[in-house]
């Protein structure tokens, strides 16, 4: 799917044939039927205990998967949409390991502060501006240069 929709933006096309689609998605739910071979769901016929059988994290895997089915292909109907969200959960992982090291931060006023900072640079980095540049025209008053 990956392949086909990065094969699809270098030919300068905006979207995948409908048929292209079709074959993809049936791609798809043959990988998810032979998933369901090699870890079948649990058996029903143990009504000894209440509530839902554990699945394991497999099953619980293949299960979200068939379920999420539109969402996990939506990159190839919308080439808006990004294959992955690595850049979301690099954008995360500054903060996290701030709140690790130091332990929280001490108002709510600086941790706002610092996710604004954190916020404006990662925008200027995704915009192809170094960094201390962005600083630089942050302190001159010029950060519509940036965000725009």
């Amino acid at each position: 799917m990956k392949t086909a929709k990065e094969q699809a933006i270098e030919e300068c096309r905006t979207e995948l044939s409908e048929k292209l689609i079709k074959a993809l998605k049936k791609e798809y739910d043959e990988i998810m039927a032979y998933a369901n071979m090699g870890c079948p769901p649990p058996d029903k016929i143990e009504p000894k205990k209440r509530g839902k059988k554990k699945k394991g994290k497999e099953r619980a895997l293949i299960d979200r998967l068939i379920k999420l089915k539109d969402s996990v292909c939506l990159f190839i109907h919308n080439f808006l949409v990004p294959f992955d969200n690595n850049q979301a959960e690099r954008d995360l992982r500054n903060v996290k390991t701030k709140a690790k090291v130091s332990g929280c931060f001490r108002t709510k006023a600086g941790a706002q502060t610092y996710l604004t900072i954190t916020s404006y640079l990662s925008t200027a980095r995704k915009h192809g501006i170094n960094e201390f540049e962005a600083l630089a025209l942050a302190f001159k008053g010029e950060t519509e240069k940036v965000l725009i």
